[in-house]
This record gives structure tokens, C-alpha cells and sequence, in this order.
């Protein structure tokens, strides 16, 4: 694997309906290097989640150059694009996006179903992922018995389960009270320390010093890159949230 792991240059995006073209994102030249934790910020209709869809192979950028792992992404085929978002990627939504009435190891297991992994290697991967984010206890609940805290720790651990080279993380917080969201965070720094690569879509400021870099959109432009401290959220918890975070660790989500 290449040092460089993204690397976009003159990036544009425009849609057209009819005689109508929106252009939404310009000229973006940026780099995300293998074991990067970057924040991208920017306010509603900055581009934030169209410049995720291109970068997590959901949509394709208009002209430009997206290269992955040193491979222009631009040429490659729909069937390619399919393979590169089940093998390469993961994500992390703030809805969770989980199948309902539908069991915790069931809904871990959904983006191994289209591989040729077999059942009891699968189930393996997804029972070690599982406990790696501390839901061994809740393997066979329903997705409707979990609260908003283990339900997104059972969506990180199924963007996990493929061994992907990213995790996007699409305002993985929103939903969560103050000391889930601190438990989150920690999860995703935990696994950014294993060398994880993540980018993270959020509104939020307190939590981009827990990040290693910050990206922020303004129209659709990048008006700034800058390295981020990546404080560690265990000795310095965002102070936005601490007031009703009793404790960082223990407890149910």
C-alpha cells in the first residue's frame, strides 16, 4: 500500500437537470496520507457529504483526477466501483442505518454477503469485530433493543468487517447524547492509533482537536488545510461535553 493513500487534483463536480447544472464542488487538490484521522468541516451545503460520495466511490467527480492507492478512480467501471466500496471502504452514518428487528451479528455480517469468504470464516471476522467495539454481550439482539450509543458502535463495527483501507464517518456524533459521543470518539481514535485510516464529516469544532487534520469547505472550495493536535479524548475530553458525561469509560451505551 502506497504512503499516499488519496490524492485528489482539481477536483470539480457539477450536476445537470435538464438545462440546469449545479455545481457543487471546485478545483480540490488534496492529499490523504495511510493512517491519516481528518476531520471535514464546513457548514449545510458546502459539499462536505458530496466530496464523501466521490472520495467513497458512491458518485463520480465531473473532471479532475481521483486517485486511490495510486489508481485513477475516474476510469474505473461501475463493477469496479462496486468492488472498490465493498473491499476498500467502510461507513459510518448518523442514522446508523441498520436493518430493524434484525440481530446484531446479522446486520455486522451484510457487507460480507456478495463475497467469497465462506459463512464460518465470515462469522468469525464479524464476532472478533464485535467485541473489538464491546458488544460481544450483544450479538443476538435486535437492532431496535440497542440504544443510539450501541447502535453505532454495531455500525462501526460493520464498516470494519472488511478490513477496509478508510472508514468514512458521516456526522458519527450527531445523534448521540455527551457521553456516548465521547465514547465514540474514542473508538474511532483507538482505531485510528492501529493505523486506521478515517475521515470524519461533522458540524462540530469541539471535536476536531481529536483529530489529526482539518479540512474546511466554504462553496464548494477548500479554504483550509491544517495539521489538527489529536489530543487524546481519554485525558482531554472535549470540554462541550463533559458536563453530563458522569465518566468516559464503563457503563452501557
Amino acid at each position: 500500500m502506497a504512503d499516499c493513500l488519496i490524492e485528489a487534483k482539481n477536483l470539480y463536480k457539477q450536476y445537470e437537470n435538464d438545462e440546469v447544472v449545479t455545481k457543487v464542488l471546485f478545483d480540490l487538490n488534496f492529499k490523504v496520507e495511510c493512517g491519516d484521522f481528518l476531520a471535514l468541516m464546513g457548514p449545510s451545503g458546502s459539499g462536505k457529504s458530496t466530496l464523501m460520495h466521490i472520495l467513497g466511490f458512491l458518485d463520480r467527480l465531473t473532471t479532475g483526477e481521483y486517485l486511490f492507492n495510486g489508481k485513477s478512480v475516474h476510469s474505473m467501471n461501475d463493477d469496479e466501483l462496486a468492488r472498490m466500496r465493498r473491499e476498500e471502504v467502510g461507513f459510518v452514518f448518523q442514522a446508523f442505518n441498520l436493518l430493524a428487528k434484525t440481530s446484531v451479528l446479522d446486520n455486522v455480517l451484510l457487507p460480507t454477503m456478495y463475497t467469497d469468504i465462506p459463512y464460518a470464516e465470515r462469522e468469525k471476522r464479524a464476532k472478533k469485530v464485535i467485541e473489538q467495539v464491546g458488544l460481544s454481550h450483544r450479538l443476538d439482539h435486535l437492532s431496535n433493543q440497542l440504544s443510539g450509543g450501541e447502535k453505532q458502535r454495531v455500525s462501526i463495527a460493520r464498516a470494519m468487517i472488511n478490513d477496509p483501507s478508510i472508514i468514512f464517518a458521516d456526522e458519527p456524533t450527531g445523534n448521540l447524547d455527551s457521553k456516548t459521543t465521547i465514547q465514540i470518539l474514542k473508538l474511532l481514535q483507538d482505531l485510528n492509533k492501529e493505523g486506521r485510516t478515517i475521515i470524519m464529516v461533522t458540524h462540530e469544532p469541539e471535536l476536531t482537536p481529536y483529530t489529526k487534520r482539518i479540512l474546511n469547505l466554504l462553496d464548494g472550495r477548500l479554504i483550509k488545510d491544517r495539521p489538527a493536535p489529536f489530543k487524546d479524548v481519554i485525558k482531554e475530553p472535549p470540554e462541550a461535553y463533559t458536563q453530563n458525561a458522569s465518566r468516559i469509560n464503563g457503563g452501557d451505551l
